[in-house]
């Protein structure tokens, strides 16, 4: 690039910049909100009450699908060193940790399906955390799980109540 087309270049950007700077100081917004402008969860939850339940919710999801996943790498090691009866909780345990995970991340939006990924997150948890009961008094991972599913289970069960379902 020869100098003139540099020059050309730099000029660009710096017009660029005194013009989007120039907006900004009279009045306009910048085009990125800033930390001190975006709203906190506690803004959001004085905001609408409500909220709050749909947040407690995808908490526990997130909190569930993080130790399903766990869960899973352990019992798929437990299988692979020969105990077959953990085949079984390895795929319960992915496909919970995946029904968790979207269901965090509808709830949180508290999108119109809400109803519908609580209803199956809730039934997933549940037969999840029953697989790893069968284990839980002997590995504590499997304990963790079945714990982390029965919250999940149960948040999930609250929010099916509280969610209006669209009328058919």
């Amino acid at each position: 690039m020869n100098h003139t087309k540099l020059l050309g270049v730099l000029g660009l950007l710096a017009v660029s910049f005194a013009v989007a700077g120039t907006a900004v100081a009279i009045g306009g917004k910048p085009p990125v909100e800033t930390p001190a402008t975006t709203p906190t969860v506690a803004e959001d939850r004085a905001v609408d009450p409500k909220m709050s339940q749909f947040m407690d919710c995808a908490k526990a999801c997130d909190d569930c699908a993080r130790v399903c996943n766990l869960c899973a790498a352990h019992c798929t090691k437990m299988a692979v060193d020969g105990q077959k009866e953990h085949l079984t909780t390895v795929r319960t345990c992915a496909d919970c940790a995946s029904i968790c995970t979207s269901a965090s991340a509808i709830v949180i939006k508290s999108g119109p399906f809400s109803d519908l990924i609580c209803t199956a997150c809730a039934e997933a948890c549940k037969r999840c955390g029953d697989g790893c009961e069968k284990h839980a008094d002997h590995d504590p991972i499997m304990k963790q799980c079945m714990d982390e599913c029965r919250k999940c289970e149960k948040a999930c069960r609250i929010m099916m109540k509280n969610t209006i379902k669209p009328e058919k």
